[in-house]
C-alpha cells in the first residue's frame, strides 16, 4: 500500500484511475477544486485537498509523504471563447505539478499528457519519434503540447523524475464523448452525416492500466502513447452498428462543404453570443483525424491492449442501460 496523491480525480480518467488504486488498497490524497468534487471524493474515503491546479504551495502540500503523484487534470474541449481556464489547466497546472513534486519529494510524477501533442503530419501514422508538424490543429492540441513541454523542460531543472503517458481518445463506459459521442449518435440515427477520417482510441481500462505501468516501469523523461485502435470512421461506424445489432448508412460530407458549415455556423452561434456546437477547429481537427502507433507501451510497458470489439460492446452496453441511446 502507498501514499498517491492524484489531480483530476473526478475527471474521464482520474475517477477511473482513483478506482483502480483504492481497490488495490492504496491511500489516496486528491486535489479538488469545488465543493462537488471535495463531497465526492470525500465520500469515496478520499482524503481531499481544496485548491487550484496551478497553485504549487497547494500541490507540494497536498503531495507531502507521498511515494507517487499523478497529475491528470486538464480541460479538454474544443470551439471555447475563452482559452484562459485551458492554458491555466494544461500548461501552468503541469508546471506547478512538476515544481510542487520536487518541493515535496515525491519520487515519482506521472503526467497525463495527450496523444494530441504528436502532431503528426497530415497522413502519417504518429508515434513518440514523430516531428511535431509544426502547427496546430485547436487550441486544445496547442496547451497540451506546450504543457508537456514546459514539464518536461522544468522537471530536468530542478531535478524531478517525471514520466509522461499520451492517451489518443479514450472510450469505453462513462465516457459518452470525444469519439464515441460521434458513435453515440450514430446509432440513436441522431447523427448521420460524417467526413471522411480516421479515429484512435484507448480503452478507458487500458488507459488507467497504462497510468500504472508508466509509474512503475516508465523511464524517466519519455513518453508514452496509448492506443490501441486505429479505423477508419466508416470501419468505426460500421463496427458499432454491428455490435448494437443495428441498420445504419452513414454519408459521407465532402470536404469543402464541411469546412463551409463549420465556418458558417460558428460565425452564426458567435453573433448570438452562444457557444456553438460545431467550429472550424472542430472541423479541421475531424479532416485532418488521427492514426497513432501505441505499441510502444505494449513493448516497454507490458500494456495489453482491449480488442476494439469489446471496447465498443461494453461501451453501447453502458450507454443503453444509461439510457443514452433511446432509438434503438
Amino acid at each position: 500500500m502507498a501514499r498517491i496523491f492524484v489531480t483530476g480525480a473526478t475527471g474521464v480518467i482520474g475517477r477511473a484511475l482513483v478506482t483502480r488504486l483504492t481497490e488495490r488498497g492504496d491511500e489516496l490524497v486528491a486535489l479538488a477544486r469545488s465543493d462537488e468534487a471535495a463531497r465526492e471524493l470525500t465520500g469515496r474515503g478520499i482524503e481531499v485537498c481544496r485548491g487550484e491546479v496551478d497553485d504549487e504551495q497547494v500541490l507540494a502540500a497536498g503531495m507531502r509523504g507521498c511515494a507517487l503523484a499523478f497529475n491528470v487534470a486538464g480541460v479538454n474541449t474544443l470551439c471555447v471563447e475563452d482559452p484562459g481556464p485551458m492554458w491555466r489547466a494544461n500548461v501552468d497546472g503541469a508546471v506547478a505539478a512538476v515544481r510542487a513534486a520536487a518541493s515535496a519529494g515525491v519520487p515519482r510524477l506521472v503526467h497525463t499528457s495527450s496523444a494530441a501533442t504528436i502532431g503528426e503530419p497530415p497522413g502519417v501514422v504518429g508515434d513518440e519519434s514523430t516531428v511535431h508538424r509544426g502547427w496546430y490543429l485547436s487550441t486544445y492540441e496547442q496547451t497540451k503540447t506546450e504543457g508537456e513541454r514546459s514539464a518536461l523542460r522544468v522537471a530536468a531543472e530542478v531535478g524531478q523524475d517525471l514520466v509522461l503517458v499520451n492517451p489518443s481518445s479514450v472510450q469505453g463506459p462513462g465516457r459518452a464523448g470525444g469519439t464515441g459521442r460521434f458513435l453515440l449518435a450514430f446509432l440513436d440515427g441522431r447523427l448521420r452525416v460524417f467526413v471522411k477520417t480516421w479515429v484512435s482510441m484507448v480503452d478507458i481500462r487500458d488507459a488507467v492500466e497504462g497510468h500504472l505501468l508508466a509509474a512503475e516501469r516508465g523511464q524517466a523523461g519519455e513518453r508514452y502513447l496509448l492506443s490501441g485502435i486505429r479505423l477508419s470512421i466508416t470501419d468505426a461506424l460500421v463496427l458499432a452498428a454491428d455490435v448494437a445489432g443495428v441498420k445504419r448508412s452513414p454519408h459521407l460530407l465532402p470536404r469543402p462543404l464541411a469546412v463551409a458549415a463549420g465556418t458558417t455556423v460558428e460565425q452564426a452561434f458567435r453573433l448570438a453570443h452562444r457557444k456553438p456546437p460545431v467550429c472550424r477547429e472542430m472541423v479541421r481537427t475531424l479532416l485532418h483525424g488521427h492514426r497513432y502507433d501505441g505499441s510502444r507501451a505494449e513493448r516497454e510497458l507490458g500494456l495489453h491492449y482491449t480488442p476494439a470489439r469489446e471496447t465498443v460492446r461494453r461501451t453501447v452496453e453502458w450507454a443503453r442501460a444509461e439510457g443514452l441511446l433511446r432509438n434503438i
